[in-house]
């Protein structure tokens, strides 16, 4: 068994370009809001409720990222390097499938999700030439994700990391470019900036099919080599994937009713909503970093049979984990207004703003364990408890209390993330105890 010294130095190799990585993802993001922003509050909830579409669909490609990593993981721990490139060409034939199915879908009903979601006409209006170029070419997204997870699976943190650092900066400089224009190039407004979002996936699904096959990884995947479906190998990811898409959806869905009675809350409430979200994601990318490495880690150690030293990892990652995230919450308690103003300058949607990030500042420690302790237990491939923690937390607590709070009781947005930080604090508790019990280490893939 290593020292505590080595562990933490294992978990610290991967987590940290993860963190890196999962912070250029979102600085995408972050960029895309931040120049919208300019275009006016209709933009901004022009991009989020696109976003809220987006999410159900990433579900699907989370999902089959989180059984590539199992499977990677547990074949790369045991030696079977073999197994584990199999086990990357079937799930790239499956995001491809997923990610042009879904894109087709965009196309068709962009309009009709829109209204589902009770966006107003001025927010369609913004929100279409956004969710068309965004969430049309989809399958670029899935790809990108599938090859990183198949990367982070084998132990290479580093190569998406770095990918996602060009994508970002390719995007920033695009988002600009083409939302404002330059010299006799006057801008496409909205449009331009989700050209720049699928552009710069574009290059990044390039890249990432160049670093897997090169000399510094462990596993390679030839565009010419057979592409046959293996169904042993496939059956394997999509038990695994299945409860993962099952339990992301319930996530997704749940946010999509509760993102409706925002809307329904008012323009300047969905907008701080947004805002609030985008800043309040730096606080849980330090948890999907250690997440990352927790999954990783406890894969490969259960491929050689490990299982304490699997054990000892998932808490490690937990305990490092927060301390990180309450440094960044105590940030957010801070220096809220600040954070705010970045965004807009409207008053109203500064100071729902502050009030959120203050309120979900306290609760680092809970959001920590639902990060990294839930990638553990799905490292192991135990994905179906995290599933049934979803329902019962998005639906049974988040749900009904946006609505009581929110809706009943006129606490507004306020009421909102009350309920996330109730549903959030009751799932930690649960997923703990699950892991401590350990019966994930018997599972067999």
């Amino acid at each position: 068994m290593k020292s505590i010294f080595s562990l933490i130095k294992n978990i610290l190799f991967l987590a940290i370009p993860a963190i890196i990585e999962n912070i250029s993802q979102v600085m995408i993001g972050v960029v895309d809001t931040y120049f919208v922003g300019k275009l006016g509050t209709e933009a901004i909830a022009g991009v989020g409720v696109t976003n809220l579409t987006m999410n159900m669909y990433i579900a699907f490609f989370l999902a089959l990222g989180i059984g590539t990593t199992a499977v990677v993981s547990r074949n790369i721990g045991a030696g079977k390097i073999k197994d584990a490139n199999k086990a990357i060409k079937q799930s790239m034939i499956m995001s491809v499938a997923i990610g042009l199915f879904f894109g087709l879908v965009n196309l068709i009903f962009s309009k009709q999700i829109l209204m589902i979601l009770g966006a107003e006409d001025s927010v369609i209006e913004f929100a279409l030439p956004y969710f068309l170029s965004v969430a049309v070419p989809s399958v670029f997204l899935c790809i990108n994700m599938i090859l990183s997870s198949a990367l982070r699976g084998a132990g290479n943190t580093k190569t998406p990391m770095k990918i996602a650092i060009v994508a970002n900066l390719i995007n920033a400089v695009l988002d600009y470019i083409l939302i404002f224009g330059i010299y006799n190039f006057n801008g496409l407004g909205i449009l331009g900036a989700g050209l720049a979002t699928t552009i710069s996936r574009i290059v990044s699904v390039i890249l990432l099919l160049k670093s897997i096959n090169g000399k510094k990884t462990k596993i390679e995947v030839s565009i010419l080599g057979s592409w046959r479906i293996d169904h042993k190998l496939l059956k394997s990811i999509v038990r695994i994937s299945i409860p993962a898409a099952i339990e992301r959806m319930i996530m997704r869905s749940g946010q999509l009713i509760y993102g409706g009675m925002i809307i329904k809350i008012g323009t300047e409430a969905y907008a701080a909503h947004n805002i609030a979200g985008t800043i309040e994601t730096f606080s849980y990318l330090p948890g999907m970093g250690f997440g990352v490495a927790a999954a990783t880690l406890v894969g490969q150690n259960l491929g050689k049979q490990n299982k304490e030293e699997a054990h000892r990892i998932g808490l490690v990652a937990y305990s490092l984990s927060t301390i990180f995230m309450v440094i960044v919450g105590a940030f957010f308690f801070v220096f809220a207004p600040s954070l705010a103003r970045i965004f807009t300058e409207d008053e109203v949607v500064i100071r729902q703003t502050v009030q959120v990030l203050r309120i979900i500042s306290f609760f680092q420690p809970f959001l920590a364990i639902t990060l990294v302790l839930t990638s553990a237990l799905q490292g192991a491939g135990d994905t179906k408890f995290p599933m049934y923690t979803s329902l019962l937390g998005i639906w049974g607590i988040r749900v009904v209390g946006v609505y009581i709070l929110s809706i009943k009781l006129n606490y507004g947005l306020a009421g909102v993330w009350i309920a996330y930080a109730i549903d959030i604090t009751i799932r930690g508790i649960i997923i703990m105890l699950r892991y401590q019990k350990g019966k994930w280490k018997d599972i067999k893939l």
